[in-house]
């Protein structure tokens, strides 16, 4: 594809089996990312958390502009959109030593990229079971965040300059739990690399002014194939504080989502790995369950 090119024709596949190139963005916790929080977005959030996953819609190609990041972004989110989504998550934190401590959670996700909704609950071990945390995600600026603890029966919003630290001992940070909208942030195309055998676009993203992140600056690899996240690295200034990465991406109803991440804290040394089970898209969820007085009573 030539540089310049503009946005191209749509080619739709032969749906008696053969052909097609599937499509595939965005990062919070279900996958669909990134990030990133670092990653989410109308077209670029993930997942995040995440998270947060990865992943785009299967059955037509679309050629981008190869030198447009933006659209780049714009066309991953696209695949990614769902009415809802709803996974049972296993965290294994690995510590500079090599110990490993699982976490499960489950996570549910609600509404249209940038004003999504979710919620992620404790369900082991049992010092941390039934603790939850809603995220209201917002477009023009950062979410809404509050932790509900029944231990001690008491909720509590997640301020804005707590953002940067662990959720729960993960290597996840509040922030990477939330959604990046696209419109949050401008983004620089830096090249062509090849991320674990895939090709890959390289894109720059710094947050726009009036967007609180921890974060100066990320850069996202977006497959070329599918259009779905390889990777996101987070930077304070110019050091590299976090790595997503996402592995075992597959077609799940049609999204590029990717079952499997990986998010290190480089200064810590530690890491820490999410899969996704029994992970759905396009659920009847009511947006009732998605308040501050709703995870109190479940």
């Amino acid at each position: 594809m030539n540089r310049g090119q503009p946005l191209a024709r749509v080619v739709k596949p032969d749906h008696g089996g053969h052909g097609g190139t599937n499509r595939g963005h965005g990062f919070h916790l279900g996958s669909r990312a990134p990030v990133l929080s670092v990653v989410s977005h109308r077209a670029l959030r993930g997942s995040a958390l995440l998270i947060l996953l990865l992943g785009g819609t299967a059955g037509e190609v679309i050629t981008v502009a190869a030198d447009n990041a933006r659209e780049i972004v714009q066309e991953a989110q696209r695949r990614t959109d769902a009415r809802s989504q709803r996974y049972e998550g296993l965290l294994q934190v690995f510590d500079t030593k090599g110990k490993v401590s699982d976490k499960r959670w489950t996570y549910d996700r609600i509404g249209a990229h940038g004003q999504s909704k979710s919620v992620l609950r404790f369900t082991a071990p049992a010092e941390v079971k039934g603790v939850a945390l809603l995220v209201v995600n917002r477009p023009d600026r950062a979410s809404d965040q509050w932790m509900w603890t029944p231990a001690i029966e008491r909720d509590r919003r997640i301020a804005l300059q707590d953002r940067s630290t662990r959720f729960f001992g993960t290597d996840f940070s509040f922030e990477d739990l939330e959604e990046r909208d696209v419109n949050q942030y401008d983004y620089v195309l830096r090249g062509d690399e090849s991320d674990d055998g895939a090709p890959s676009w390289r894109i720059e993203s710094t947050p726009r002014q009036g967007k609180s992140s921890q974060y100066t600056r990320s850069l996202v690899w977006v497959r070329k194939d599918t259009y779905a996240f390889a990777k996101i690295e987070n930077f304070v200034k110019d050091q590299l504080v976090r790595r997503l990465v996402y592995s075992r991406i597959e077609n799940i109803q049609g999204i590029w989502t990717a079952r499997q991440l990986e998010m290190t804290d480089v200064r810590r040394g530690s890491r820490t790995r999410l899969t996704l089970e029994k992970l759905q898209y396009n659920l009847p969820l009511s947006d009732e369950d998605f308040t501050l007085q709703a995870i109190r009573r479940q």
